[in-house]
């Protein structure tokens, strides 16, 4: 089958609601997209894997960072933790744990502080990152999904089409850009990236990662992961989904693991086809 009828399929299929730890596209109607959009379809990417790293498989991965060789991580579920782990061999270095009323989300570095949001209880917190140490708390409205920034803005998701943007500082929204695919609203994106001018986005109970223009929020490209984790080690394929991105821009290598995934994997992107 080739991808474009399943991501197709995908994009008529999905729920245009978010729901408990959900994130993926959804599209507004079942029309088929105009000759023009037909002809405007972004580029699908595959993947070479260039090594395997092991990772905690009772981690719900939600957001992902790399730092010196050095993941922080946050995860959901209780209890819910943001944590330090060593590439190498997956040893968690540091965690702290979150009080058992808040679901861990999204979480991104910026300027030696992480940054990590709650799912739906309106709450974010700031952190040191060489040590875990809590630094202060804000709010912000609706719920909190996928965590990044471009150097001068964190760029949110929270389930609906739109990335909104905050001041690092006072964590303000200053603006919202609609992600769209062939003309279509894209909801429920999950962990996002930075990644040389575009946001990198999972897509919720899928294998695919969606690349973003932010100022347009135009799709610009599609990367298929399908088979990354063997079907034999996702005990539950509903819940145990690809999620977290990780990119080192200094040496140019590019992560990705799940949700209580045993693996992450460093990759190389193939194609375009």
């Amino acid at each position: 089958m080739r991808l474009w009828p399943v991501l197709t399929v995908l994009l008529l299929a999905l729920p245009a609601s978010a729901v408990a730890q959900a994130s993926g596209p959804a599209a507004p109607s079942s029309a088929a997209p105009s000759s023009a959009a037909r002809a405007a379809r972004p580029p699908v990417y595959g993947y070479e894997v260039v090594r395997t790293f092991p990772h905690d498989p009772t981690a719900f991965t939600q957001g992902l960072v790399i730092r010196d060789s050095v993941l922080l991580e946050s995860t959901g579920r209780a209890p819910s933790s943001v944590r330090r782990v060593r590439l190498e061999d997956g040893v968690v270095l540091q965690k702290h744990e979150l009080a058992p009323e808040y679901f861990g989300e999204g979480l991104t570095e910026i300027d030696g502080r992480i940054v990590t949001l709650t799912w739906n209880n309106g709450v974010g917190f700031v952190w040191k990152a060489d040590d875990l140490s809590p630094v202060s708390r804000f709010t912000y409205e609706g719920e909190g999904w996928g965590l990044t920034h471009d150097g001068t803005r964190l760029i949110l998701s929270d389930g609906s089409a739109s990335l909104r943007f905050l001041d690092p500082e006072t964590f303000a929204e200053t603006g919202r850009v609609a992600v769209t695919l062939n003309g279509r609203p894209v909801r429920q994106l999950n962990e996002l990236e930075w990644i040389d001018g575009e946001v990198w986005a999972n897509v919720w109970q899928t294998d695919y990662i969606v690349r973003i223009d932010p100022t347009s929020g135009h799709v610009v490209g599609v990367i298929d992961l399908k088979g990354l984790l063997p079907a034999d080690q996702v005990k539950d394929p509903a819940d145990d989904v690809l999620n977290g991105i990780a990119w080192d821009a200094a040496n140019r290598r590019l992560f990705v693991t799940g949700k209580n995934w045993p693996s992450l994997f460093e990759i190389r992107l193939t194609g375009p086809r």
